[in-house]
């Protein structure tokens, strides 16, 4: 018996591993030369059924034929070009079918495509929508392209049977030399499940999938929820019954409204207070993830570098999201039911040394000194003497992380345009929220923010509830905070676009009591007054710092944080 040899294309190995894993195992095949390191792989495999069929076009009837009869996915692959183009029959009919044909293309590299080289036609996307999902390959040179790779043919297999079965369309892009076949084994190829609220109720899933007993299973177990833009009461109690009930720490900034003394905030900063060797310890075997962004980029490369056994992810949606480049299971259902029934399991454990451990480790975090005149210490002022059911919107960059730093009162509301983490319109979402919350609205937001989206105030009437904090330190503070990139001499001018403007003009034109702050003593006698919710006009206090000693004092903040 010969020893099996696959292609040593990447793509091609992740994906004939996650064919594998899928249980996908009858292929039509037609012949070319592109294909053919996917289909050698194939062929060589006794996993796989193939069978060859020259005409493209009936080769995707073939594979129709195939799945009306065994209810089955079935793989059809050919060579780039105009063979693609052939199997559209096929395609439109699996799609109008329902019917789980997955439609595996070689393609040429992509410098190539259109520059009358032969069989370079555009093909990513390229039966449009008569396929559930069309995913293009990367060549893989990096660790980073091969998760990209493996979470790509994730996402298109699991979508041949989300919610409805239909045809997905892998795209794999092959540069020569294409026929060198030196690989013995298939690496590793993380297979992603997708469990989905259809198929049950919540409970269901709970109990047909174990989660109860894998949960309790695992020893070390955290939760980290994303950003949240809506009342999280029942949730927080979920959450909170589970940290009391399990060995299990739940991990939130603020953009997460999830307020309770149950919650762990101020992560970012121990992690970056542990070496390497003492980082071990504080691994979880389990992840569970619900909930939109999470500013710290800490806790992403922790996760990364330090990959737990399991990570589920709760997504109502059922949608992918890897962020920690580790996810084994998307759980498509509410995060309430799911948090409940977990607190719900019965443990028969006493102790939580998990969560001592990071307890007792948080507890001797040392706590800096009040900062020097800053955009800092201004936002430590305004959050200490935030008015109880205010709410406030936090600008990207600068100000939404350094707001994390400080603790938070009760009963804020927290809000970012952190969907896409850009500086526009921070100031425009401010005022349309405070247009009709009735509440008092603070917006934080550093210059660049503040002048970049400054029409946001160009409005007929401005709520006089609204209040905005704007941090002035002539620039992109951020950027000088960035390692390396201070030994740019483009970074004053082109980077961190160092201006000297004020807001003082617009505002006072606007209708905006205006507030001008240079100095600490100013800082601490003007705040009280920005916090009024008795004015009669809304208010703009403008705190003008310096971006190099910003920069700074945050470098201190951290040197700190070391001392323990």
């Amino acid at each position: 018996m010969h020893a099996i040899m696959y292609s040593n294309k990447k793509n091609v190995l992740q994906l004939v591993g996650l064919l594998k894993a899928s249980g996908i195992n009858r292929i039509v095949l037609s012949p070319g030369s592109r294909n053919s390191p996917v289909t050698h792989s194939l062929a060589n495999d006794p996993f796989f059924t193939c069978h060859t069929v020259v005409d493209e076009r009936s080769a995707g009837f073939y594979a129709i034929g195939i799945i009306m009869h065994t209810l089955q996915p079935v793989a059809v692959c050919c060579t780039s070009g105009t063979a693609v183009l052939n199997l559209g029959s096929a395609v439109a009919e699996a799609y109008y079918q329902e019917l789980p044909l997955l439609v595996i293309t070689a393609d040429r590299p992509a410098g190539w495509i259109s520059q009358m080289d032969g069989q370079t036609i555009p093909q990513p996307g390229i039966f449009n929508t008569l396929v559930k999902k069309s995913v293009q390959l990367p060549e893989v040179l990096s660790n980073e392209d091969e998760w990209y790779c493996n979470r790509l043919i994730n996402e298109a297999v699991l979508e041949l049977d989300h919610h409805r079965k239909g045809p997905v369309h892998i795209n794999i892009p092959l540069s020569e030399p294409l026929f060198e076949y030196t690989v013995p084994d298939l690496p590793p190829a993380r297979k992603i499940e997708r469990i989905c609220e259809r198929k049950g109720s919540d409970e269901d899933i709970m109990e047909e999938n174990c989660f109860g007993e894998r949960f309790l299973d695992h020893k070390k177990r955290m939760v980290i929820i994303g950003q949240l833009s809506y009342e999280t009461g029942r949730l927080t109690k979920a959450l909170e019954e589970l940290a009391e009930e399990q060995d299990c720490i739940i991990l939130a900034e603020h953009l997460s409204n999830i307020q309770s003394p149950f919650i762990i905030r101020n992560f970012d900063a121990f992690l970056y207070t542990l070496s390497n060797e003492e980082k071990d310890a504080f691994v979880p075997d389990l992840i569970i993830t619900y909930g939109g962004h999470i500013v710290s980029k800490r806790i992403k490369q922790f996760i990364r570098n330090h990959p737990p056994q399991e990570h589920w992810h709760i997504s109502p949606s059922g949608e992918i999201t890897d962020l920690y480049q580790c996810l084994t299971h998307c759980i498509e259902t509410d995060a309430l039911p799911f948090f409940e029934y977990l607190a719900s399991c019965e443990n028969y454990r006493n102790s939580k040394p998990y969560a001592s451990l990071w307890g007792n480790a948080l507890a001797q975090l040392p706590v800096p000194a009040d900062p020097a005149f800053s955009d800092m210490l201004a936002v430590q002022e305004w959050m200490k003497m935030l008015p109880a059911d205010s709410a406030i919107h936090l600008a990207n960059s600068s100000s939404v992380r350094i707001a994390q730093l400080f603790p938070l009162k009760k009963g804020i509301s927290v809000y970012c345009n952190r969907g896409t983490s850009g500086i526009d319109g921070c100031v425009s979402t401010a005022v349309g929220y405070a247009s009709v919350s009735g509440k008092l609205t603070f917006l934080l937001t550093g210059d660049l923010a503040f002048f970049y989206d400054m029409n946001g105030l160009w409005n007929h009437k401005i709520n006089n509830k609204l209040r905005i904090l704007l941090n002035n330190n002539g620039g992109g503070e951020i950027f000088y905070a960035l390692p390396g990139l201070n030994k740019s001499g483009a970074l004053e001018n082109h980077i961190a676009a160092s201006h000297h403007t004020s807001a003082k003009g617009w505002a006072e034109t606007m209708g905006f009591t205006y507030l001008a702050v240079t100095h600490e003593n100013e800082l601490k006698e003007k705040m009280p007054v920005f916090v009024d919710y008795r004015s009669d006009k809304p208010v703009l206090m403008e705190v003008f710092t310096s971006m190099e000693q910003n920069a700074g004092i945050m470098r201190n903040y951290y040197h700190e944080l070391k001392k323990k």
